[in-house]
């Protein structure tokens, strides 16, 4: 595979957008052109974060003796620096300009919400660099899963439902919720796969903190949470990922080796959740 293609890590892209997915579903659908413009934003801010996670990592030294996964280009050497750099400026300001533009036709021009949304934006932005670069980089503090959380799941889902409806509600909120838990569950298996190595490096996860066993639990109510509030708002055929999910479970908890595998099949069972909690 080419190298920069590799680094932007286009198998995590399919999680990013099921906030976006899943309120512009329980919106209606009722602008086609907000919701594009809202995936473009949300690609372009999940690459951003690959590509800084890439740079911090190397920068820190995580990714020097990884294994259980194959290296991206800066550790393999395919990629310098210098052009990771070029492509996170790139990203980056092609986040700027897509958020922009949602907002333009979402909102009217300098409306309360169109500054409150540009603020969000750009904490979005700061997020998807921070995550793992520089002196505080809060991957390396703990609280990855947070952000995660706040960023995929709350910020994504609500936004998205607001950009659509101007409106709030307690069902679309608590969506929010459900779907931020499997995507704090993908970070939690990278973490418990790369738990050895993070803590040789000094890179505190909850993951690490909770251990092996704790991380694993943790894991199942992450994945039994989000079901749960689904099945509370009446979301049933969510219920028809469960025989997946089981089998995920098995395979994370009896394995201590490969869990690289269970990537996809934890994003891409995320997002069919969404597309069965919409329809």
């Amino acid at each position: 595979m080419n190298p920069y293609i590799q680094s932007l890590r286009i198998r995590t892209l399919p999680l990013s957008v099921s906030g976006i997915i899943l309120g512009t579903g329980l919106a209606g659908w009722l602008r086609w052109d907000v919701f594009v413009l809202a995936i473009g934003t949300t690609l372009s801010l999940q690459i951003l974060s690959n590509l800084a996670n890439e740079l911090g990592d190397a920068l820190k030294g995580t990714d020097a003796d990884q294994h259980g996964r194959a290296a991206y280009g800066l550790q393999s050497g395919t990629i310098t620096k210098q052009a990771i750099i070029r492509m996170i400026w790139f990203f980056g300001g092609l986040s700027a300009v897509s958020g922009v533009a949602l907002l333009l036709v979402a909102f009217p021009l300098f409306s309360t919400a169109f500054w409150v949304f540009i603020g969000l934006g750009a904490l979005a932005i700061i997020g998807a660099v921070t995550y793992t670069l520089g002196k505080h980089s809060y991957g390396y503090m703990g609280l990855g899963d947070l952000g995660v959380f706040v960023f995929f799941g709350l910020l994504s889902t609500l936004g998205a439902f607001y950009l659509q409806t101007q409106t709030l509600t307690a069902e679309v909120i608590w969506s929010g919720v459900a779907i931020g838990l499997p995507c704090v569950g993908v970070l939690n298996l990278n973490n418990i796969r790369d738990m050895a190595n993070d803590r040789l490096h000094g890179k505190r996860t909850f993951a690490s903190l909770l251990g092996p066993t704790g991380a694993r639990i943790y894991h199942t109510l992450l994945l039994t949470g989000c079901l749960m509030i689904f099945v509370t708002f009446g979301h049933y055929w969510s219920l028809c990922i469960l025989p997946v999910w089981i089998w995920h479970l098995w395979y994370v908890w009896s394995h201590r080796q490969k869990l690289d595998l269970q990537m996809p099949v934890l994003m891409l069972s995320t997002l069919i959740v969404t597309v069965l909690c919409i329809f």
